[in-house]
């Protein structure tokens, strides 16, 4: 809702928990609901303010038969897709209207996103990746990786899978590493990230293969630039891109494959991403992600007019 008294802008929003069925756990996603009348500049003061990996911020669809467009903001930059906010808002929209299939206009594209509610305050969404995962560089050394990390060189590397830049709207350095007892030891240094990391992607998605967990085949820790470099506990749109490494370094055989990755452990925010590929005569062509969706709180932003 937006509305004036005096000089001041009343904006709704609700606070989600995405990639989990617990509040407090997940990533947390902030939506800003009937946001037609807020300048860019506003949402991106917004987003900076809550401070939460994404902000997203609901308006009018330009195609009537598509139910919202979506704007996505990190604290520092807006982005032309994420995977939670997404799947968070694809969930809270299938609540409030009733629907189960809902189309959402982002950046990268429209996003049909398919919805199953599970109570008045959960639900779950999973959709088809508008755009296709691809390798969009090559990464920098196993030397420099390890280094940064703060792992040994013969800790980058899972079996046959090797780091590489891969992008499914947002791009990102993916780093195998050769468990979960070295995905957990990472220390990140700091010095020397931006001459390390200085290609497509900044951003860092280390991640590995599990052993005997039946709810996950890979466990993930993301490490990404905001405001400044930290630990992002569910990231799906490097969840994604992991799709377009798996396909071409794993999974390469034609057929559907499902699999779901744990990431946030080591924050004490556990999340579940759910991805699934599909190839075709060798080739990807279908990839998408999906999880759950809690609704944590509802409040309202009270603004002055100039702001």
């Amino acid at each position: 809702m937006f509305e004036k008294e005096g000089f001041t802008m009343q904006l709704s929003y609700t606070i989600l928990d995405v990639f989990t069925q617990k509040r407090l756990q997940g990533n947390p996603l902030a939506v800003i609901h009937d946001a037609d009348m807020i300048p860019d500049k506003l949402m991106q003061a917004i987003a900076k303010e809550l401070n939460l990996s994404e902000t997203v911020f609901v308006q009018s669809p330009k195609n009537a038969r598509h139910v919202a467009e979506l704007r996505i903001f990190t604290p520092s930059v807006e982005l032309p897709f994420a995977g939670h906010p997404t799947i968070g808002a694809a969930v809270l929209l299938g609540l409030r209207q009733k629907v189960t299939a809902i189309r959402l206009e982002e950046k990268v594209g429209t996003i049909v996103a398919l919805t199953t509610p599970k109570n008045k305050s959960m639900g779950h969404a999973r959709f088809s990746l508008p755009k296709l995962p691809e390798r969009v560089g090559d990464a920098p050394s196993v030397e420099d990786i390890a280094r940064t990390l703060g792992l040994e060189v013969e800790d980058i590397g899972a079996g046959e899978l090797i780091p590489a830049i891969y992008s499914a709207g947002v791009p990102y350095v993916l780093v195998p590493v050769r468990c979960e007892a070295v995905l957990s030891s990472i220390k990140l240094e700091r010095r020397g990230w931006q001459d390390v990391f200085d290609g497509e992607s900044r951003e860092v998605y280390a991640f590995a293969p599990t052993k005997d967990d039946r709810h996950a085949q890979f466990a993930s820790r993301a490490f990404v630039e905001m405001d400044d470099l930290r630990e992002d506990p569910a990231t799906g749109s490097a969840a994604a891109a992991l799709c377009g490494l798996l396909s071409d370094q794993l999974f390469d055989e034609d057929g559907l494959v499902d699999f779901s990755v744990k990431q946030g452990v080591d924050m004490g925010r556990p999340s579940l991403i759910e991805a699934q590929i599909k190839r075709e005569n060798g080739e990807l062509v279908h990839a998408g992600i999906g999880g759950h969706v809690i609704i944590l709180a509802t409040g309202t932003l009270f603004l002055d007019e100039d702001e």
